[in-house]
């Protein structure tokens, strides 16, 4: 008896379309995906337009962690702890599309598929290395050099998004 056949899992077609546990996101600038201390529960991916990720301290000082641009994911913390709460606010700095992924989903695709597994962990050890990068600047560089870092990171940014246009 043969064995029924299963189409390959396709991880751009998974991260394009609404399904089960899975919904697009259209976000207005200035909207936020989920804001810090509420509930980690969903994943994003992102597919258009540009985003940032920022954290509020205890008296007021906000901090920019990152920009966001098409092909990253933010809400990683979700995948932690069942019922754990956003360490930051994610904010569409323009309009934003975006996959939302339950974390119940998240888990099971990255249990049953190892392609997306493969692609999510390069994603999550690049973000790990920027941010590294990002305190040793903080730490050790002249404020001129910082920002001759930034400059040429968003100007990588810009380039890589207008080549994918």
């Amino acid at each position: 008896m043969a064995e029924p056949q299963t189409t390959p899992f396709d991880v751009v077609e998974f991260l394009a379309k609404a399904g089960l546990g899975r919904t697009i996101a259209q976000l207005k600038p200035k909207q936020t995906f989920f804001a810090q201390g509420g509930p980690a529960d969903s994943i994003f991916s992102l597919q258009s337009g540009r985003a940032k990720l920022t954290v509020v301290s205890t008296n007021g000082k906000e901090a920019k962690l990152a920009l966001l641009s098409p092909g990253e994911f933010i809400g990683e913390e979700s995948l932690a702890t069942v019922g754990g709460l956003c360490m930051a606010t994610a904010t569409a700095i323009t309009a934003y599309t975006a996959l939302r992924i339950e974390r119940k989903e998240m888990v099971r695709v990255m249990h049953e598929e190892h392609s997306f597994s493969d692609l999510f962990l390069k994603f999550l050890l690049a973000r790990s290395m920027r941010t590294q990068a990002d305190l040793i600047d903080q730490l050790f560089n002249s404020s001129e050099k910082r920002l001759a870092r930034i400059l040429l990171l968003w100007r990588s940014l810009v380039s890589r998004e207008n080549r994918n246009r």
